[in-house]
């Protein structure tokens, strides 16, 4: 009788957003990056990511984290905002509760979208990363949520940071509006 109750409840509740149409502006990438959220495969997250750009919580904040032949790392909503204390940026999240993992046999491929945490995995919360490249090595150990569909060439252009912890020098680019697609 619960499983039929989560059913009807899961069947009752506004369907999750299916994707997000990421404005990327800065010195490096100008244009859009169009992304396929997976809610199939990490729901918990997805909300969360739907939930973060429905309120503006990601407009304006920067690609902190950005590794040659690895990824981009975004969405602290906390200290990411440009404009502000840019030497925090990547040590915040958001006003919500850390996420349990949703981790899955999903290869981080090209495009690929995860969830960034540390070393708790239970310790997501608003930032994420896109890959540059595959990184098989992250399989199984964080939550894939989404994957590019359009716009690489913009990903491929994100202004990179420098050292072994890819932080960003100077004025890093942005994501200026993030908007939930249906």
């Amino acid at each position: 009788m619960r499983k039929l109750a989560a059913v009807f409840a899961l069947m009752a509740s506004p369907a999750l957003a299916t994707g997000l149409q990421i404005e990327v502006a800065g010195e490096g990438a100008n244009g859009v990056i169009t992304v396929d959220l997976l809610e199939d495969l990490a729901p918990k997250h997805v909300a969360r990511i739907a939930e973060l750009a429905e309120a503006g919580s990601y407009d304006g904040v920067v690609f902190h984290r950005v590794i040659e032949g690895f990824m981009a790392q975004t969405g602290d909503v906390e200290f990411g905002k440009m404009g502000g204390d840019m030497r925090r940026a990547g040590m915040g999240g958001s006003s919500k509760p850390d996420l349990k993992a949703e981790f899955t046999d999903t290869p981080f491929e090209r495009g690929v979208i995860g969830m960034a945490r540390s070393q708790n995995p239970d310790s997501a919360n608003s930032q994420f990363f896109i890959m540059f490249e595959p990184g098989y090595f992250l399989n199984g150990q964080y939550t894939v949520v989404g994957r590019v569909t359009e716009g690489m060439d913009v990903v491929d252009a994100i202004k990179r940071g420098a050292g072994g912890n890819g932080a960003v020098i100077g004025q890093p680019d942005m994501m200026k509006t993030v908007t939930v697609t249906e």
